[in-house]
Parts: C-alpha cells; structure tokens; sequence
C-alpha cells in the first residue's frame, strides 16, 4: 500500500543514525516525561472506545466555512496572517511568502480508502484553489499530518518544496516528491528557504511517529520554527508538554504567532498531546505571543466532544490573558489585530445545516483531485 510509504535506506539512514535522537535502531525522546503529565489509573482507549465511545465526538451539523481567496488577494496589512483549513493545516503568510503546514486534504487519516478516522468537516477550499505555497512543512509522519493523496496532488502539480524531520523524506519520496525537493532537519538544524528569506528551524518535540505496525519512531518528529525578516512563528505538530520548550523560546524566539495542538488529548497521553491545559502550560514556556488552537475542528481521534478543546481553551485562557486567535475555517486573521474571541462553535450543534447521523462522520466534499491510481 503506496500510502504506508517508504523505510529510509542507503544515506538517508545513516544521516538519521548519526543524529543525538537516534538510540539503537529508532529516534527517542530526549527529556524524560514531565511528572503528572500522564495517569497512570487512566487506561488507554481500546478499538471498542473509538468505534463507540464518548459522546458528541463529531458535530450535528457542518461547521461554518468561508472561501479565503478573495481575501487573500490583499497582502496583510501587518506582514502576518494565518488562515487556519482544518486539523493542523494553516496557510501562514509571513513577510511577503507562503508557508503551508502539515497538508491534510485527503478524506481519512488513515493508509486505507475505507476504514481509519475519517473527517467530519471538509476543507475550505480545493486543493487545486489554493496559491502555490513558497513552502510545505511537515512536521511527522502520522497520517493526520503527512497525507499521501495531498502530498501526491503536490508533488504533481507544483513544483513547491517540502521541510521536514529526519527520515520522512523517505516517504516524500515514495510519494512522488523529487529528492531535490526534500529538505530534512534534525533538531536545531536551520534550512534557508531560497528566494524567500524564510529560515525553517527544527526544534524538539515530545511524541512519536509511525505509519505501520512494524516502524515506529522510524523517522524524527519535531515542531518547526519559521522566521522572515520581520515575524516568527511557532508551530507545535504533535507534543506533549515539555520544558525544551524553554529552550525553545531563549534560541528561537520571541514569537508573534503559535500555533499549538490542543485536540485528541486523553488522560493516558499526556506525554505525546498538550490538550487545552498544557497548551496554555507550553505557550507560557515559549514566551507569549498570539495562540492559535490547531489539531481540532476536523477528525475525531479521542473521546472527548468534538468542541471541547476550544470550549476549555477558552475558559482556561481569559484569566490568564492570552491572547487567542479561534478563527472559523479559512477566515484568515492577522495575530497583531488581537480581536476578542467569538464562540462560533456553540452555534454549531444547533444551528441549521446539513445534520450528522448520530454515530457517524459525513462524506467530505470531494476534493480538487483524484486519488492516484497507481
């Protein structure tokens, strides 16, 4: 199955083992594990849990959308805009280029057409109607994240190139990228974006990668850091709380935007997921800036209520003061506009639109291109 991807080999893999993360034969977490960050009483969802557990885990109806390209036919006035498409992808627009991170477009997170988590709410927009980026970064290889039928349309209809953690490339590649086009990063590395004076910095990250039963943490995870010549964002990808995010902030930062996952958080993975809670806990580690709640809105991959992360984000932020950027899908926002919030997802359950059989995820919209028939 093409969309599995590939093992790293040859040069790929000897770069990867030289790295400081690399222990035996995969990647490790360097820091250990934060104390209280995970429940020891709290078992692990099982296959029952996901078929059939929690309530409310996707929405009664669909959520509200716009199509951003009108307004991105306006630079931002700042020099800084995101445009949040769902899950972790946002078109970030910073200092005159485009960044795009972790493209999911496909129906399911998941290597199969048929089975796996699939999404209750489509994109914004097509794949095909989106500005070429300048940039795509991916920060892992889970399948909510490095999406085989997004990653193919790319790889066939642009010439854009990818940065990524140590050892996806491998995957890139198998999915139709040219090696040129591959930039791969271990931990602090730096990659200059030609043309554009964006640099791309890998740094740490708390979680694991994998994309089948006999390769994880195969390849690196990492957040990413994106730095113009004006503005810097961070970008989380999957983590848990951990304090290289210090670090983090006194080598890479101030940042004027973060993005960090608050979605898909359980009791028992609170070593590889921040959830609303620890998002707050990182974004204090990091330094401030305007947050940007992302991993949320699109699949169901826990137990708890679809709005739950934004509904306790936002409760948990007001007295704390941060400054929140909660946009609906493709309502492209500038962070130094700091607008109050508006709850827009407690309309969506029983607001009108096109209802959700209790139980079950509706067919996305079809997207822009096919799936490759090879």
């Amino acid at each position: 199955m093409k969309s599995m991807g590939r093992r790293a080999e040859g040069e790929r893999l000897e770069r990867m083992r030289g790295s400081p993360l690399w222990v035996g034969d995969d990647f490790r977490n360097r820091h250990p594990v934060l104390p209280g960050l995970r429940d020891p009483a709290a078992p692990r969802p099982t296959l029952a849990d996901f078929l059939c557990g929690g309530e409310r885990r996707v929405p009664r109806h669909a959520l509200p959308s716009s199509d951003p390209r009108s307004a991105w036919l306006q630079p931002p006035a700042s020099g800084l805009r995101a445009t949040w498409l769902g899950h972790s992808t946002v078109l970030i627009e910073i200092d005159g280029h485009r960044v795009l991170t972790d493209p999911v477009w496909g129906p399911r997170a998941s290597p199969s057409r048929l089975a796996g988590p699939r999404r209750f709410q489509p994109a914004p927009l097509r794949l095909s109607h989106l500005p070429t980026p300048d940039v795509v970064l991916v920060s892992h290889d889970h399948y909510d994240h490095l999406d085989y039928p997004t990653v193919r349309a790319l790889a066939r209809h642009t010439d854009v190139p990818f940065v990524t953690s140590l050892g996806v490339g491998a995957h890139l590649e198998a999915f139709g990228v040219p090696p040129e086009r591959i930039t791969e990063l271990d931990w602090w590395e730096t990659h200059r974006v030609p043309g554009t004076g964006l640099e791309v910095t890998a740094a740490p990250s708390q979680h694991f990668s994998g994309r089948g039963l006999k390769d994880r943490n195969a390849t690196l995870w990492s957040s990413l850091v994106v730095r113009g010549p004006r503005h810097s964002v961070f970008f989380s990808g999957d983590t848990g709380l951990t304090n290289e995010y210090a670090a983090i902030r006194e080598r890479l930062g101030p940042f004027d935007l973060v993005m960090l996952e608050v979605g898909a958080f359980h009791p028992s993975w609170g070593d590889i997921h921040l959830g609303p809670e620890n998002a707050l806990k990182a974004h204090a580690l990091l330094g401030g800036g305007t947050l940007l709640p992302v991993h949320w809105g699109t699949f169901s991959l826990a137990m708890h209520a679809w709005d739950e992360p934004a509904e306790t984000l936002l409760a948990l932020a007001g007295p704390l003061g941060v400054p929140l950027l909660m946009p609906t899908l493709g309502q492209p926002v500038e962070p130094r506009e700091r607008r109050p919030v508006t709850p827009w997802w407690r309309a969506v359950d029983s607001g009108s639109g096109a209802p959700v059989l209790a139980g079950r995820q509706p067919e996305p919209l079809p997207g822009p291109m096919p799936w490759p028939a090879d």
